[in-house]
Protein backbone atom coordinates (compact mmCIF):
# COMPACT_ATOMS: atom_id res chain seq x y z
CA UNK A 1 0.00 0.00 0.00
CA UNK A 2 2.72 2.33 0.70
CA UNK A 3 3.74 1.74 -2.51
CA UNK A 4 0.85 2.00 -4.35
CA UNK A 5 0.35 5.83 -2.64
CA UNK A 6 4.21 7.03 -3.72
CA UNK A 7 3.27 6.20 -7.22
CA UNK A 8 0.13 7.95 -6.62
CA UNK A 9 2.06 10.98 -5.55
CA UNK A 10 4.57 10.82 -8.11
CA UNK A 11 1.72 11.29 -10.74
CA UNK A 12 0.54 14.55 -8.90
CA UNK A 13 1.38 17.79 -11.00
CA UNK A 14 4.83 19.34 -10.48
CA UNK A 15 6.05 23.04 -10.70
CA UNK A 16 8.08 22.07 -13.93
CA UNK A 17 4.21 21.87 -15.70
CA UNK A 18 3.81 24.97 -14.23
CA UNK A 19 6.84 26.81 -15.74
CA UNK A 20 5.97 25.11 -19.25
CA UNK A 21 2.86 26.85 -18.91
CA UNK A 22 4.46 29.91 -18.67
CA UNK A 23 6.65 30.02 -21.11
CA UNK A 24 4.40 30.86 -24.45
CA UNK A 25 0.77 31.23 -23.23
CA UNK A 26 -0.30 33.58 -25.95
CA UNK A 27 0.26 30.80 -28.29
CA UNK A 28 -0.97 27.81 -25.76
CA UNK A 29 -4.04 30.28 -25.57
CA UNK A 30 -4.56 30.77 -29.38
CA UNK A 31 -4.59 26.63 -29.93
CA UNK A 32 -7.18 26.29 -27.20
CA UNK A 33 -9.27 28.77 -28.44
CA UNK A 34 -9.40 26.42 -32.27
CA UNK A 35 -9.30 23.20 -30.03
CA UNK A 36 -12.53 24.69 -28.59
CA UNK A 37 -13.94 25.85 -32.10
CA UNK A 38 -13.85 22.14 -32.85
CA UNK A 39 -14.41 20.60 -29.77
CA UNK A 40 -17.70 22.39 -29.53
CA UNK A 41 -19.77 21.06 -32.19
CA UNK A 42 -18.09 17.52 -31.45
CA UNK A 43 -18.93 16.99 -27.72
CA UNK A 44 -22.91 18.95 -28.52
CA UNK A 45 -23.01 15.91 -30.83
CA UNK A 46 -21.63 12.95 -29.00
CA UNK A 47 -23.34 13.84 -26.08
CA UNK A 48 -26.42 13.42 -27.94
CA UNK A 49 -25.83 10.54 -29.85
CA UNK A 50 -25.00 8.95 -26.26
CA UNK A 51 -28.45 9.47 -25.24
CA UNK A 52 -27.48 11.97 -22.27
CA UNK A 53 -28.42 14.51 -23.82
CA UNK A 54 -26.41 17.75 -25.72
CA UNK A 55 -25.76 19.45 -21.92
CA UNK A 56 -23.70 15.77 -20.84
CA UNK A 57 -21.26 16.39 -23.42
CA UNK A 58 -20.30 19.69 -22.98
CA UNK A 59 -20.27 18.79 -19.02
CA UNK A 60 -17.28 16.24 -20.54
CA UNK A 61 -15.56 18.20 -22.64
CA UNK A 62 -15.62 21.40 -19.65
CA UNK A 63 -15.19 19.02 -16.57
CA UNK A 64 -13.05 15.80 -18.04
CA UNK A 65 -11.18 18.20 -20.22
CA UNK A 66 -9.60 20.26 -17.82
CA UNK A 67 -9.05 18.05 -15.05
CA UNK A 68 -7.05 15.42 -17.81
CA UNK A 69 -5.28 18.52 -18.86
CA UNK A 70 -3.75 19.33 -15.45
CA UNK A 71 -3.58 15.64 -14.36
CA UNK A 72 -2.61 14.15 -17.37
CA UNK A 73 0.48 12.62 -18.48
CA UNK A 74 1.16 14.82 -22.04
CA UNK A 75 1.54 18.19 -22.23
CA UNK A 76 -0.51 18.44 -25.65
CA UNK A 77 -3.62 16.04 -24.96
CA UNK A 78 -7.20 17.20 -25.21
CA UNK A 79 -9.72 14.86 -23.38
CA UNK A 80 -13.50 14.70 -23.88
CA UNK A 81 -16.75 12.75 -25.61
CA UNK A 82 -15.69 10.71 -28.36
CA UNK A 83 -17.51 8.63 -30.99
CA UNK A 84 -15.72 5.54 -30.50
CA UNK A 85 -16.76 6.21 -26.12
CA UNK A 86 -20.47 6.55 -27.64
CA UNK A 87 -20.53 3.10 -29.17
CA UNK A 88 -20.08 1.76 -25.82
CA UNK A 89 -22.01 3.84 -23.63
CA UNK A 90 -25.46 3.61 -26.35
CA UNK A 91 -26.34 -0.23 -24.79
CA UNK A 92 -25.72 0.72 -20.90
CA UNK A 93 -27.81 4.06 -21.62
CA UNK A 94 -30.32 1.70 -23.17
CA UNK A 95 -30.27 -0.99 -20.24
CA UNK A 96 -29.35 1.52 -17.07
CA UNK A 97 -30.73 4.62 -17.81
CA UNK A 98 -28.33 7.62 -16.85
CA UNK A 99 -27.94 6.22 -13.48
CA UNK A 100 -26.08 3.29 -15.22
CA UNK A 101 -23.85 5.82 -17.56
CA UNK A 102 -23.10 7.96 -14.77
CA UNK A 103 -21.56 5.15 -12.11
CA UNK A 104 -20.14 3.14 -14.95
CA UNK A 105 -18.00 6.37 -15.78
CA UNK A 106 -17.24 6.55 -12.13
CA UNK A 107 -16.09 3.16 -11.53
CA UNK A 108 -14.23 3.25 -15.25
CA UNK A 109 -12.08 6.22 -13.57
CA UNK A 110 -11.43 4.43 -10.12
CA UNK A 111 -10.27 1.37 -12.30
CA UNK A 112 -7.67 3.75 -14.31
CA UNK A 113 -6.39 5.22 -11.45
CA UNK A 114 -5.72 1.84 -9.79
CA UNK A 115 -4.19 0.89 -13.50
CA UNK A 116 -2.08 3.92 -13.16
CA UNK A 117 -0.97 3.33 -9.09
CA UNK A 118 0.21 -0.08 -10.57
CA UNK A 119 2.36 1.51 -13.54
CA UNK A 120 0.26 -0.37 -15.74
CA UNK A 121 0.53 2.47 -18.57
CA UNK A 122 3.97 1.53 -19.80
CA UNK A 123 2.90 -1.27 -21.34
CA UNK A 124 1.65 0.60 -24.40
CA UNK A 125 5.38 1.40 -25.20
CA UNK A 126 5.68 -2.37 -26.64
CA UNK A 127 2.92 -0.95 -29.18
CA UNK A 128 4.87 -1.49 -32.30
CA UNK A 129 5.30 1.37 -35.10
CA UNK A 130 3.02 0.23 -37.89
CA UNK A 131 0.50 -0.17 -35.47
CA UNK A 132 0.51 3.30 -34.06
CA UNK A 133 1.03 4.61 -37.97
CA UNK A 134 -1.68 2.15 -39.26
CA UNK A 135 -4.13 3.56 -36.16
CA UNK A 136 -3.17 7.12 -37.06
CA UNK A 137 -3.91 6.56 -41.08
CA UNK A 138 -7.46 5.36 -40.14
CA UNK A 139 -8.62 7.21 -37.20
CA UNK A 140 -7.35 10.33 -40.36
CA UNK A 141 -9.64 8.28 -42.31
CA UNK A 142 -12.42 8.12 -40.58
CA UNK A 143 -12.32 11.40 -38.81
CA UNK A 144 -12.53 12.60 -42.61
CA UNK A 145 -15.28 10.24 -43.71
CA UNK A 146 -17.41 11.42 -40.35
CA UNK A 147 -17.29 14.92 -42.11
CA UNK A 148 -19.34 14.58 -45.35
CA UNK A 149 -22.90 14.21 -44.67
CA UNK A 150 -22.48 17.84 -43.15
CA UNK A 151 -19.76 18.97 -46.01
CA UNK A 152 -22.51 17.90 -48.44
CA UNK A 153 -25.18 19.52 -46.69
CA UNK A 154 -26.91 15.85 -46.15
CA UNK A 155 -28.80 14.18 -43.31
CA UNK A 156 -26.36 11.61 -42.12
CA UNK A 157 -27.71 7.61 -42.02
CA UNK A 158 -27.94 6.71 -38.49
CA UNK A 159 -27.24 3.01 -37.42
CA UNK A 160 -24.39 2.13 -39.72
CA UNK A 161 -20.49 1.92 -40.41
CA UNK A 162 -18.59 5.25 -41.19
CA UNK A 163 -17.89 4.32 -44.34
CA UNK A 164 -21.44 2.93 -44.75
CA UNK A 165 -22.35 6.20 -44.12
CA UNK A 166 -20.12 8.38 -46.07
CA UNK A 167 -21.23 6.53 -49.22
CA UNK A 168 -24.26 7.14 -48.22
CA UNK A 169 -24.07 10.92 -47.79
CA UNK A 170 -21.96 10.77 -51.71
CA UNK A 171 -25.21 9.28 -52.71
CA UNK A 172 -27.75 11.42 -52.17
CA UNK A 173 -25.83 14.34 -52.52
CA UNK A 174 -25.10 13.14 -56.53
CA UNK A 175 -29.10 12.47 -56.63
CA UNK A 176 -30.12 16.05 -54.92
CA UNK A 177 -26.41 18.33 -55.12
CA UNK A 178 -26.70 21.62 -53.07
CA UNK A 179 -23.86 22.99 -53.86
CA UNK A 180 -23.19 25.80 -50.63
CA UNK A 181 -22.04 23.07 -48.19
CA UNK A 182 -19.47 21.24 -50.09
CA UNK A 183 -18.08 24.77 -51.89
CA UNK A 184 -17.90 26.25 -47.98
CA UNK A 185 -16.14 22.95 -46.85
CA UNK A 186 -13.88 22.14 -49.44
CA UNK A 187 -13.07 26.36 -48.86
CA UNK A 188 -12.32 26.07 -45.22
CA UNK A 189 -10.20 23.00 -45.83
CA UNK A 190 -8.01 24.41 -48.40
CA UNK A 191 -7.65 27.85 -46.71
CA UNK A 192 -6.03 26.07 -43.71
CA UNK A 193 -4.02 23.72 -45.63
CA UNK A 194 -2.90 26.46 -47.74
CA UNK A 195 -2.58 28.67 -44.86
CA UNK A 196 -0.65 26.24 -42.15
CA UNK A 197 1.77 26.08 -45.33
CA UNK A 198 2.69 29.49 -45.10
CA UNK A 199 2.54 29.80 -41.18
CA UNK A 200 1.73 27.46 -39.04
CA UNK A 201 1.72 29.55 -36.22
CA UNK A 202 -1.25 31.52 -37.24
CA UNK A 203 -5.00 30.71 -36.53
CA UNK A 204 -6.04 29.81 -39.83
CA UNK A 205 -8.67 27.46 -38.92
CA UNK A 206 -10.20 30.31 -36.56
CA UNK A 207 -10.19 32.77 -39.45
CA UNK A 208 -11.78 30.37 -41.67
CA UNK A 209 -14.55 29.56 -39.51
CA UNK A 210 -15.27 33.33 -38.98
CA UNK A 211 -15.13 34.04 -42.76
CA UNK A 212 -17.54 31.30 -43.57
CA UNK A 213 -19.72 32.02 -40.74
CA UNK A 214 -20.12 35.79 -41.67
CA UNK A 215 -20.39 34.94 -45.10
CA UNK A 216 -23.25 32.23 -44.18
CA UNK A 217 -25.15 35.02 -42.57
CA UNK A 218 -24.66 37.93 -45.08
CA UNK A 219 -25.57 35.90 -47.89
CA UNK A 220 -28.22 33.90 -46.48
CA UNK A 221 -26.80 30.46 -47.72
CA UNK A 222 -29.02 27.97 -46.78
CA UNK A 223 -26.64 25.84 -44.52
CA UNK A 224 -27.00 23.80 -41.42
CA UNK A 225 -25.59 25.21 -38.26
CA UNK A 226 -24.92 24.41 -34.65
CA UNK A 227 -28.26 25.52 -33.86
CA UNK A 228 -29.34 26.71 -30.01
CA UNK A 229 -27.43 25.45 -26.86
CA UNK A 230 -28.40 24.61 -23.43
CA UNK A 231 -28.29 27.43 -21.19
CA UNK A 232 -27.03 25.24 -18.04
CA UNK A 233 -25.26 22.90 -17.15
CA UNK A 234 -27.57 20.67 -14.81
CA UNK A 235 -25.90 19.01 -11.91
CA UNK A 236 -26.99 14.83 -11.57
CA UNK A 237 -28.84 13.65 -8.38
CA UNK A 238 -26.97 11.70 -5.97
CA UNK A 239 -29.69 8.64 -6.78
CA UNK A 240 -26.70 7.69 -9.32
CA UNK A 241 -24.72 6.39 -6.28
CA UNK A 242 -26.00 2.90 -5.90
CA UNK A 243 -23.65 0.49 -4.52
CA UNK A 244 -26.00 -2.11 -5.14
CA UNK A 245 -25.58 -2.10 -8.89
CA UNK A 246 -21.58 -1.79 -8.86
CA UNK A 247 -21.68 -5.88 -9.50
CA UNK A 248 -24.03 -5.90 -12.65
CA UNK A 249 -22.36 -2.23 -14.17
CA UNK A 250 -18.73 -4.10 -13.31
CA UNK A 251 -18.32 -5.95 -17.03
CA UNK A 252 -19.37 -2.18 -18.26
CA UNK A 253 -16.44 -0.13 -16.05
CA UNK A 254 -14.22 -2.58 -17.60
CA UNK A 255 -14.96 -1.97 -21.25
CA UNK A 256 -15.08 1.44 -20.67
CA UNK A 257 -11.59 1.63 -18.64
CA UNK A 258 -10.03 -0.41 -21.30
CA UNK A 259 -11.57 1.58 -23.97
CA UNK A 260 -10.30 4.96 -22.22
CA UNK A 261 -7.17 3.75 -21.49
CA UNK A 262 -6.01 2.13 -25.07
CA UNK A 263 -7.33 5.82 -27.08
CA UNK A 264 -5.67 8.00 -24.56
CA UNK A 265 -2.30 6.07 -24.54
CA UNK A 266 -2.56 5.92 -28.34
CA UNK A 267 -3.56 9.38 -28.55
CA UNK A 268 -0.56 10.12 -26.55
CA UNK A 269 1.71 8.42 -28.51
CA UNK A 270 0.79 9.66 -31.60
CA UNK A 271 0.95 12.99 -30.24
CA UNK A 272 4.27 12.50 -29.39
CA UNK A 273 4.98 11.39 -33.24
CA UNK A 274 3.52 14.65 -34.52
CA UNK A 275 5.99 16.86 -32.09
CA UNK A 276 10.00 16.99 -31.56
CA UNK A 277 10.67 16.72 -27.80
CA UNK A 278 7.76 15.92 -26.32
CA UNK A 279 7.06 12.52 -24.71
CA UNK A 280 4.43 11.59 -22.33
CA UNK A 281 4.10 9.54 -19.07
CA UNK A 282 1.50 6.90 -20.06
CA UNK A 283 1.10 5.98 -16.33
CA UNK A 284 0.20 9.93 -15.21
CA UNK A 285 -1.97 9.81 -18.30
CA UNK A 286 -3.80 7.13 -16.90
CA UNK A 287 -4.14 8.54 -13.91
CA UNK A 288 -5.59 12.11 -15.01
CA UNK A 289 -8.07 9.97 -17.43
CA UNK A 290 -9.04 8.55 -14.30
CA UNK A 291 -9.39 11.29 -12.38
CA UNK A 292 -10.98 13.20 -15.06
CA UNK A 293 -13.88 10.53 -15.60
CA UNK A 294 -14.52 10.50 -11.92
CA UNK A 295 -15.19 14.24 -12.15
CA UNK A 296 -17.49 13.96 -15.40
CA UNK A 297 -19.41 11.63 -13.84
CA UNK A 298 -20.48 13.29 -10.39
CA UNK A 299 -21.15 16.81 -12.70
CA UNK A 300 -23.23 14.55 -15.20
CA UNK A 301 -21.08 14.04 -18.03
CA UNK A 302 -20.64 10.84 -20.21
CA UNK A 303 -17.32 9.29 -19.84
CA UNK A 304 -14.31 10.83 -21.30
CA UNK A 305 -11.07 9.57 -23.02
CA UNK A 306 -8.50 11.59 -25.28
CA UNK A 307 -9.30 12.57 -28.38
CA UNK A 308 -7.02 11.92 -31.18
CA UNK A 309 -8.72 14.35 -33.73
CA UNK A 310 -9.04 17.48 -30.68
CA UNK A 311 -5.11 16.96 -30.06
CA UNK A 312 -3.97 17.07 -33.36
CA UNK A 313 -5.72 19.79 -33.66
CA UNK A 314 -4.19 21.40 -30.46
CA UNK A 315 -0.70 20.47 -31.91
CA UNK A 316 -1.43 21.78 -35.48
CA UNK A 317 -2.49 24.57 -34.01
CA UNK A 318 1.12 25.49 -31.99
CA UNK A 319 -0.10 24.37 -28.56
CA UNK A 320 3.32 23.96 -26.29
CA UNK A 321 1.96 23.32 -23.05
CA UNK A 322 -1.04 21.47 -21.29
CA UNK A 323 -2.33 25.44 -20.72
CA UNK A 324 -3.58 25.11 -24.15
CA UNK A 325 -5.72 22.06 -23.06
CA UNK A 326 -6.48 23.50 -20.13
CA UNK A 327 -8.06 26.88 -22.07
CA UNK A 328 -9.98 25.02 -24.39
CA UNK A 329 -12.14 23.66 -21.58
CA UNK A 330 -12.38 26.74 -19.92
CA UNK A 331 -13.20 28.69 -23.16
CA UNK A 332 -15.77 25.75 -23.89
CA UNK A 333 -17.47 26.66 -20.29
CA UNK A 334 -17.29 30.44 -20.78
CA UNK A 335 -19.16 29.68 -24.11
CA UNK A 336 -21.96 27.79 -22.56
CA UNK A 337 -22.62 31.17 -20.64
CA UNK A 338 -21.58 34.01 -22.92
CA UNK A 339 -21.99 33.51 -26.48
CA UNK A 340 -24.56 30.83 -27.05
CA UNK A 341 -26.63 32.70 -29.51
CA UNK A 342 -23.46 33.39 -31.44
CA UNK A 343 -21.85 30.12 -31.73
CA UNK A 344 -25.19 28.47 -32.39
CA UNK A 345 -24.80 30.43 -35.55
CA UNK A 346 -22.02 28.63 -36.97
CA UNK A 347 -22.22 26.39 -40.97
CA UNK A 348 -21.37 23.06 -39.98
CA UNK A 349 -19.95 22.81 -43.12
CA UNK A 350 -17.23 24.77 -41.85
CA UNK A 351 -16.39 22.86 -38.95
CA UNK A 352 -16.61 19.95 -41.41
CA UNK A 353 -14.06 21.36 -43.30
CA UNK A 354 -11.92 22.17 -40.20
CA UNK A 355 -12.03 18.33 -39.27
CA UNK A 356 -10.91 17.20 -43.13
CA UNK A 357 -8.16 19.39 -43.11
CA UNK A 358 -7.14 18.08 -39.64
CA UNK A 359 -7.42 14.98 -41.32
CA UNK A 360 -5.14 16.01 -43.93
CA UNK A 361 -2.14 17.08 -41.70
CA UNK A 362 -2.68 14.01 -39.37
CA UNK A 363 -1.01 11.75 -42.14
CA UNK A 364 2.86 12.13 -41.98
CA UNK A 365 3.82 10.77 -45.97
CA UNK A 366 7.39 10.63 -44.32
CA UNK A 367 6.80 8.20 -41.90
CA UNK A 368 4.39 6.00 -43.45
CA UNK A 369 6.87 5.58 -46.65
CA UNK A 370 9.69 4.89 -43.76
CA UNK A 371 7.67 1.65 -43.00
CA UNK A 372 6.37 0.84 -46.43
CA UNK A 373 9.65 0.72 -47.37
CA UNK A 374 11.34 -0.78 -44.54
CA UNK A 375 9.59 -4.35 -44.90
CA UNK A 376 6.47 -5.83 -46.37
CA UNK A 377 5.55 -7.28 -42.77
CA UNK A 378 5.60 -3.75 -41.53
CA UNK A 379 3.71 -2.58 -44.49
CA UNK A 380 1.15 -5.20 -43.98
CA UNK A 381 0.95 -4.12 -40.03
CA UNK A 382 0.39 -0.70 -41.29
CA UNK A 383 -2.08 -1.66 -43.75
CA UNK A 384 -4.16 -4.21 -41.92
CA UNK A 385 -4.18 -1.92 -38.82
CA UNK A 386 -5.91 1.11 -41.10
CA UNK A 387 -8.22 -1.13 -42.49
CA UNK A 388 -8.88 -2.05 -38.95
CA UNK A 389 -9.25 0.99 -37.49
CA UNK A 390 -12.22 1.82 -40.44
CA UNK A 391 -13.97 -1.09 -40.57
CA UNK A 392 -14.07 -2.16 -37.14
CA UNK A 393 -14.22 -0.59 -33.44
CA UNK A 394 -10.84 1.52 -32.43
CA UNK A 395 -10.11 -1.11 -29.55
CA UNK A 396 -10.24 -4.10 -32.15
CA UNK A 397 -8.39 -2.83 -34.45
CA UNK A 398 -5.26 -1.89 -32.22
CA UNK A 399 -6.09 -5.69 -30.90
CA UNK A 400 -5.36 -7.16 -34.42
CA UNK A 401 -2.38 -5.37 -35.40
CA UNK A 402 -1.02 -6.33 -32.29
CA UNK A 403 -2.30 -9.70 -32.91
CA UNK A 404 -0.65 -9.81 -36.52
CA UNK A 405 2.46 -7.76 -35.30
CA UNK A 406 2.75 -10.38 -32.84
CA UNK A 407 2.69 -13.45 -35.29
CA UNK A 408 5.14 -11.83 -37.93
CA UNK A 409 7.38 -10.67 -34.86
CA UNK A 410 7.37 -14.32 -33.91
CA UNK A 411 7.91 -15.94 -37.20
CA UNK A 412 11.22 -13.58 -37.63
CA UNK A 413 12.33 -14.87 -34.54
CA UNK A 414 11.66 -18.61 -35.13
CA UNK A 415 13.70 -18.34 -38.68
CA UNK A 416 16.72 -16.31 -36.62
CA UNK A 417 16.60 -19.53 -34.09
CA UNK A 418 18.76 -22.00 -35.37
CA UNK A 419 21.16 -25.39 -34.98
CA UNK A 420 24.11 -25.59 -36.67
CA UNK A 421 27.07 -28.07 -36.53
CA UNK A 422 30.50 -26.34 -35.48
CA UNK A 423 34.18 -28.04 -35.77
CA UNK A 424 35.57 -29.20 -32.70
CA UNK A 425 39.17 -27.32 -31.64
CA UNK A 426 41.69 -29.83 -32.17
CA UNK A 427 44.73 -27.96 -32.41
CA UNK A 428 46.63 -29.65 -29.37
CA UNK A 429 45.68 -33.04 -30.54
CA UNK A 430 48.46 -34.95 -33.22
CA UNK A 431 46.29 -35.51 -36.61
CA UNK A 432 45.42 -39.00 -36.21
CA UNK A 433 44.05 -38.37 -33.61
CA UNK A 434 42.12 -34.95 -34.43
CA UNK A 435 40.63 -37.42 -37.16
CA UNK A 436 39.45 -39.76 -35.13
CA UNK A 437 37.64 -36.96 -32.76
CA UNK A 438 36.14 -35.64 -35.75
CA UNK A 439 35.17 -39.18 -36.57
CA UNK A 440 33.41 -40.30 -33.37
CA UNK A 441 32.50 -36.09 -31.73
CA UNK A 442 30.11 -33.49 -32.75
CA UNK A 443 29.67 -30.56 -31.40
CA UNK A 444 26.42 -28.24 -32.39
CA UNK A 445 25.88 -24.52 -30.84
CA UNK A 446 22.33 -23.53 -30.40
CA UNK A 447 21.75 -19.48 -31.63
CA UNK A 448 18.52 -17.80 -30.17
CA UNK A 449 15.68 -18.08 -28.12
CA UNK A 450 14.97 -22.02 -27.27
CA UNK A 451 10.60 -21.51 -26.84
CA UNK A 452 7.68 -22.99 -27.99
CA UNK A 453 7.95 -21.61 -31.75
CA UNK A 454 11.03 -22.89 -32.17
CA UNK A 455 10.74 -26.38 -30.54
CA UNK A 456 9.91 -28.71 -33.37
CA UNK A 457 12.48 -27.15 -35.48
CA UNK A 458 15.26 -27.38 -33.08
CA UNK A 459 13.96 -31.39 -32.23
CA UNK A 460 13.74 -32.24 -35.85
CA UNK A 461 17.62 -31.01 -36.26
CA UNK A 462 19.03 -32.72 -32.92
CA UNK A 463 17.74 -35.91 -33.33
CA UNK A 464 18.90 -36.64 -37.02
CA UNK A 465 22.47 -36.35 -35.63
CA UNK A 466 24.15 -39.09 -37.59
CA UNK A 467 26.20 -42.13 -35.77
CA UNK A 468 28.79 -40.89 -33.34
CA UNK A 469 29.63 -41.63 -30.10
CA UNK A 470 29.39 -38.21 -28.09
CA UNK A 471 27.23 -34.51 -28.78
CA UNK A 472 28.34 -31.70 -27.29
CA UNK A 473 25.46 -29.21 -27.31
CA UNK A 474 26.82 -25.54 -27.01
CA UNK A 475 24.47 -23.65 -25.07
CA UNK A 476 25.91 -20.38 -24.59
CA UNK A 477 24.21 -18.47 -27.04
CA UNK A 478 20.99 -19.45 -25.74
CA UNK A 479 19.22 -16.40 -25.65
CA UNK A 480 16.07 -16.98 -23.75
CA UNK A 481 14.63 -20.34 -22.83
CA UNK A 482 10.88 -21.54 -22.22
CA UNK A 483 8.97 -24.75 -20.96
CA UNK A 484 8.83 -25.84 -24.19
CA UNK A 485 12.01 -25.84 -25.17
CA UNK A 486 13.44 -27.07 -22.02
CA UNK A 487 10.83 -30.13 -22.44
CA UNK A 488 12.45 -30.49 -26.54
CA UNK A 489 16.08 -30.39 -25.10
CA UNK A 490 15.30 -32.98 -21.98
CA UNK A 491 13.79 -34.90 -25.12
CA UNK A 492 16.59 -34.91 -27.53
CA UNK A 493 18.70 -35.69 -24.47
CA UNK A 494 16.68 -38.75 -24.22
CA UNK A 495 16.65 -40.26 -27.72
CA UNK A 496 19.90 -39.30 -28.10
CA UNK A 497 21.15 -41.21 -25.19
CA UNK A 498 18.87 -44.54 -26.30
CA UNK A 499 20.89 -44.50 -29.47
CA UNK A 500 23.65 -44.96 -27.21
CA UNK A 501 25.21 -41.20 -27.90
CA UNK A 502 27.00 -39.65 -24.89
CA UNK A 503 24.97 -35.76 -24.50
CA UNK A 504 27.15 -33.18 -22.80
CA UNK A 505 26.33 -29.58 -22.44
CA UNK A 506 28.46 -26.73 -22.42
CA UNK A 507 27.89 -22.77 -21.72
CA UNK A 508 24.32 -22.82 -19.54
CA UNK A 509 23.90 -19.32 -18.50
CA UNK A 510 22.41 -19.02 -14.85
CA UNK A 511 19.23 -17.45 -16.10
CA UNK A 512 18.76 -19.98 -18.14
CA UNK A 513 19.04 -22.89 -15.08
CA UNK A 514 15.48 -22.41 -13.78
CA UNK A 515 13.57 -23.85 -16.74
CA UNK A 516 16.59 -26.85 -17.59
CA UNK A 517 16.21 -27.78 -13.74
CA UNK A 518 12.76 -27.50 -13.43
CA UNK A 519 12.48 -30.73 -16.23
CA UNK A 520 15.33 -31.96 -14.87
CA UNK A 521 17.89 -31.55 -17.70
CA UNK A 522 20.19 -30.40 -15.48
CA UNK A 523 20.35 -32.81 -12.45
CA UNK A 524 20.16 -36.15 -15.62
CA UNK A 525 23.36 -33.99 -16.84
CA UNK A 526 24.81 -33.01 -13.95
CA UNK A 527 24.97 -36.24 -11.79
CA UNK A 528 26.82 -38.37 -14.86
CA UNK A 529 29.46 -35.62 -14.97
CA UNK A 530 28.23 -34.14 -18.69
CA UNK A 531 27.72 -30.64 -17.49
CA UNK A 532 30.57 -28.29 -18.32
CA UNK A 533 31.01 -24.32 -18.17
CA UNK A 534 32.80 -23.91 -21.38
CA UNK A 535 33.60 -26.26 -24.39
CA UNK A 536 37.14 -27.29 -24.54
CA UNK A 537 36.00 -28.76 -21.09
CA UNK A 538 33.54 -30.65 -22.66
CA UNK A 539 35.75 -31.55 -25.75
CA UNK A 540 38.35 -33.01 -22.76
CA UNK A 541 35.56 -34.65 -21.52
CA UNK A 542 34.77 -36.46 -24.42
CA UNK A 543 38.12 -37.20 -25.20
CA UNK A 544 38.15 -39.33 -22.29
CA UNK A 545 34.95 -41.30 -22.94
CA UNK A 546 36.48 -42.56 -26.09
CA UNK A 547 39.74 -43.08 -24.72
CA UNK A 548 37.60 -45.43 -21.81
CA UNK A 549 36.19 -47.02 -24.82
CA UNK A 550 39.43 -47.84 -26.58
CA UNK A 551 38.49 -45.74 -29.64
CA UNK A 552 41.31 -42.95 -28.60
CA UNK A 553 44.67 -43.77 -26.81
CA UNK A 554 44.76 -43.29 -23.21
CA UNK A 555 45.14 -40.04 -21.77
CA UNK A 556 48.67 -39.34 -22.12
CA UNK A 557 49.56 -41.34 -25.10
CA UNK A 558 49.67 -40.27 -28.54
CA UNK A 559 48.32 -41.81 -31.46
CA UNK A 560 52.01 -43.78 -32.08
CA UNK A 561 51.65 -45.34 -28.74
CA UNK A 562 54.55 -42.86 -27.08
Amino acid sequence: MTAVLANLLRLLPTGADLRLMGRRPGRDLMAGLTVAVVALPLALGFGAASGMGAEAGMITAVVAGAAAALFGGSNLQVSGPTGAMTVVLVPIMQRHGADGVLMVGLMAGVVLIVLAATRVGSVVRYVPAPVVEGFTLGIAAVIALQQLPAALGVAPRAGEGVPVVAWGAVSDFVRSPHWAPAVMALAVAAFILVGVQWRSSLPFAIVAVALATAVAYVARLDVATIGALPATLPWPSASFLDMGAVPELATAAGAVAALAALESLLSATVADGMTVGQRHDPDRELFGQGLANVAASLFGGVPATAAIARTAVNVRSGASSRLAAFSHAVILGGVMFVAAGLVGKIPLPALAGVLIATAVRMVELGGLGVLVRASRSDASVLALTAVATLALDLVQAVLLGLVIAGALALRKVTQAAGVEQVPLDTRDHHDEEADLMRQHIVAYRLDGPLFFAAAHRFLMSLVEVPTVRVVILRLGRVTTVDATGALMLRDVVRQLEERGVVVMASGVRATHRRALAAVGVLDHLGDRGRLFATTPEAIAAARTVLSEGGVLPPTGVDAGGR
